[in-house]
Order: C-alpha cells, then structure tokens, then sequence
C-alpha cells in the first residue's frame, strides 16, 4: 500500500495513478474523499483546519483499511502534509509507505497556475507550503523530487520501493 503525498500541485494524483498503472494496484485519489462543504470552502480560498480534515482522512483510513484486509493493496495520492495527518493513515499498518513529491513554491506555482478545472485555487499554495511538515526518516518515506516529470518519478519510486512488488499488497 502506498501513499502518494505532497502538497497540491506536486503531481499526487497523476504520479500516484501511474504508479499503481505500474505496479498493477488499484488507484484512488484522496481528494475524491472530502465533502462537499470542504469542496466548497477550498474553492471558495479557505484552508480545511484539522478538524475538518479528520473526516477526510477518516474516509481515506476506512479505503486503505479494506483494501490491507483483501491482501489487495493499492495507491493513494492524499496531501497528508502534517506528520499527524499521515499518522492516522500508516499507524498500525506496516504494509503503509509514504511516497513524498518534494518541489520548490515556485515550481509547484507554476504548476498550479497551468492547471484548469481543479477545487483548490492556488491562492491556497502559500497555506499548503505553512502547513507541510515533510516526513522525517522516523517514517520512512520514499522523498522524490518532482523536477523531471510523473515518468522519471514514477521509476524512482518504483526503484527505491528495494522489494518485490508482490509486497505492496495487504
């Protein structure tokens, strides 16, 4: 089971999708996870607190929960910026990896201003950069650059995973 995380516009969903396409897992996206009213209050320009954010990650907990239980296994992309946030998705689940997107403000803004048809405006960039708390080597993540492109990561995290694939299941 992966979890692919970063802050929005570092690829998450594009990188995890291929990803899982790769490894022959499953694909979900995090962000199909948050409610209506989140929806609403990001696009509107407003950051989730953690309390609205629990549910979320709840939602997201329940997903990796099932798929551990099956021995199916599966990707993620879910922003988990606070050290608490993916806490409440790895904890207890050693099957669980962080994959992290780690880009500059400037690259991931340029990325975000590109970007058409997504909730999260990039007024928003500056709260996710606040917020981020990058994964320390305690939680043993896979931290990829995104400067070369979804394909070049995709393989990085494919490399640096040093076991078979088969183990990405429950």
């Amino acid at each position: 089971m992966l979890v692919v995380t970063g802050v929005s516009g570092s690829g998450k969903s594009t990188v995890a999708s291929r990803l899982a396409d790769r490894l022959g897992l499953p694909f979900v996206d995090g962000d199909d996870f948050h409610d209506a009213g989140s929806i609403a209050q990001m696009r509107a320009g407003h950051p989730l607190d953690d309390e609205a954010r629990a549910p979320w990650l709840a939602r997201i907990r329940a997903w990796i929960d099932r798929r551990i239980e099956t021995g199916e296994g599966g990707v993620v992309a879910c922003s988990a910026l606070k050290r608490g946030y993916r806490r409440t998705l790895t904890d207890g689940r050693g099957a669980v990896r962080i994959v992290f997107l780690e880009g500059s403000r400037d690259l991931i803004g340029r990325r975000i201003a590109a970007r058409r048809g997504h909730f999260m405006p990039a007024a928003l960039l500056d709260s996710q950069f606040a917020t981020l708390e990058p994964p320390g080597a305690d939680e043993t993540p896979i931290i990829v650059g995104i400067a070369d492109g979804p394909d070049a990561i995709v393989a990085a995290v494919v490399d640096r995973l040093g076991r078979p694939l088969g183990d990405l299941g429950g």
